[in-house]
């Protein structure tokens, strides 16, 4: 941990308590002699944990805490919020009495950080369709913290997803979205504003005094100069040009199909792709298991495990934690890092 979240640990969410959230949070903790991964606090029942650990046969000592207790108690005791709600978390079966206590605890940990109780946020996935069925009015995690964001910290925020792999960092700029709907949703406007952010918290969070962005074209071959798409041209090369004569170190619009390989990801920093499967593949295909999603954007730094909630094998001992180790040790370094800034 470095020395600027020192005796502040990161604030980790229940997420879907039925879910191999408990399982992969155990796991890290075990490893955190090994991989170093540094001090968190579990915003969400201490039993859930107990109970999971007796279900997957690991000797886990969990402990209730206040924040400030947590990092003090870390290297014996899995350290759970005291006085989180209760929640049933049988493996791989949704209890809908469960789901305010997965978006209370995401509330609670943003509240922690702009206390100063915590370092950083990090999530344990959620199954947003419970959400929803309690009336949960935000698609995922990212609109609902950019809310926690006004409500909490007084600002507006634009929040941008990130993966962050050992090899590669990408950014959609659409999200989730039909493919039909992207030529339609892309603006130069909308790319200038998202490689804004990019930059601005790659310089300030990733310790990256020029941040090199690439810029995927839309289309295949960048349209081939207007044989196989007009967006390129029309849209994406502008944004590169306002970008650059900002400041910005921006290339582009590439041909997403060879911007991928090792010689070209050595030219970039992150590479700022049209919509979701464009930057997704690579990067999934490079680090599935241990890449993790950045939300840049915020007044927070938040990660997570770059992978779902996993319901069917949750309990059984087969999900991996290396993700979520990742997600823990980046947040740490993150909020270092901005802290330093």
């Amino acid at each position: 941990m470095s020395a600027e979240t020192a005796g502040r640990p990161l604030a980790l969410t229940v997420g879907e308590p039925a879910g191999i959230g408990p399982d992969v949070t155990l796991g890290a903790w075990l490893r955190r002699d090994r991989d170093g991964v540094p001090p968190f606090l579990f915003v969400g029942d201490s039993d859930l944990l107990r109970r999971r650990a007796e279900v997957l046969g690991l000797h886990v000592p969990v402990a209730d805490c206040a924040p400030g207790e947590a990092s003090g108690i870390f290297a014996r005791s899995l350290p759970c919020l005291a006085g989180a709600r209760k929640v049933a978390g049988e493996p791989g079966r949704i209890a809908p009495a469960d789901s305010p206590a997965v978006v209370d605890s995401i509330a609670r940990a943003v509240a922690f950080v702009r206390s100063g109780e915590a370092a950083a946020v990090v999530t344990n996935p959620i199954q947003k369709k419970a959400l929803a069925d309690i009336g949960f009015e935000h698609p995922g995690h990212t609109e609902y913290l950019g809310q926690l964001s006004a409500a909490q910290f007084g600002v507006e925020a634009r929040p941008v997803m990130m993966l962050a792999g050992p090899m590669l960092r990408v950014v959609p700029v659409t999200i989730h979205v039909p493919l039909r709907a992207v030529p339609d949703l892309l603006t130069t406007a909308l790319i200038v504003e998202t490689a804004r952010i990019v930059a601005a918290d790659l310089a300030t969070r990733f310790g990256l005094a020029r941040p090199r962005l690439a810029l995927a074209g839309l289309n295949p071959h960048a349209g081939e100069d207007g044989m196989l798409g007009s967006e390129d041209g029309a849209v994406v090369r502008p944004a590169v040009e306002i970008l650059r004569a900002e400041g910005i170190d921006a290339t582009g619009p590439l041909p997403a199909d060879t911007m991928f390989h090792a010689a070209a990801r050595e030219r970039y920093d992150a590479a700022l792709c049209m919509y979701h499967d464009q930057a997704l593949i690579p990067i999934k295909t490079l680090a599935f298991d241990d890449a993790v999603n950045v939300t840049l954007g915020l007044p927070f730094v938040r990660t997570s495990p770059d992978h779902g909630t996993a319901l069917d094998i949750a309990g059984t001992g087969r999900a991996r934690a290396d993700s979520l180790v990742a997600a823990l040790k980046l947040a740490a370094a993150m909020a270092g890092r901005e802290q330093a800034a």
